[in-house]
């Protein structure tokens, strides 16, 4: 049995690091940057949208991407929290994100509302890549 446990300021630097790429999620969605959201995936990366389309590889996450979000965001903000990471290894993380989407009014959007993603983020080179992604939408 592996004893070895990951020493505290690693385990906060990888956090930060992990918050990093969901503040670019946010950041690439929110402006609708195609090329700044593709660039956080693993080449082999899944990726189930929040209606439950099947994505399998950057090529289809690419073709899907470029399909949904120009435009997708028109008068809406959203907002990314980091609510949990458990890490799996060292270098394996699930990510609990709360992801709200507001109207130009401010108010929660009624068509969007509220997400809550799972990212399960690896530690290629030394970043922090999405891996495995279910993006579900929480129920009114």
């Amino acid at each position: 049995m592996d004893t070895t446990t990951i020493d505290e300021p690693t385990r906060t630097t990888d956090i930060e690091a992990i918050r990093q790429v969901v503040a670019t999620v946010q950041h690439a969605t929110q402006n609708e940057n195609v090329e700044e959201f593709l660039s956080l995936f693993r080449a082999d990366a899944i990726w189930t949208t929040g209606g439950g389309k099947r994505l399998f590889g950057l090529d289809e996450i690419s073709a899907f991407t470029r399909q949904v979000l120009p435009g997708g965001m028109a008068g809406l903000t959203i907002t990314m929290e980091v609510v949990r990471v458990l890490f799996i290894r060292a270098d394996v993380a699930a990510v609990k994100v709360r992801q709200l989407y507001v109207s130009s009014t401010g108010q929660p959007s009624e068509d969007e509302g509220e997400g809550t993603p799972l990212f399960v983020m690896s530690k290629e080179n030394g970043q922090w890549r999405l891996t495995a992604c279910q993006n579900t939408g929480v129920a009114a």
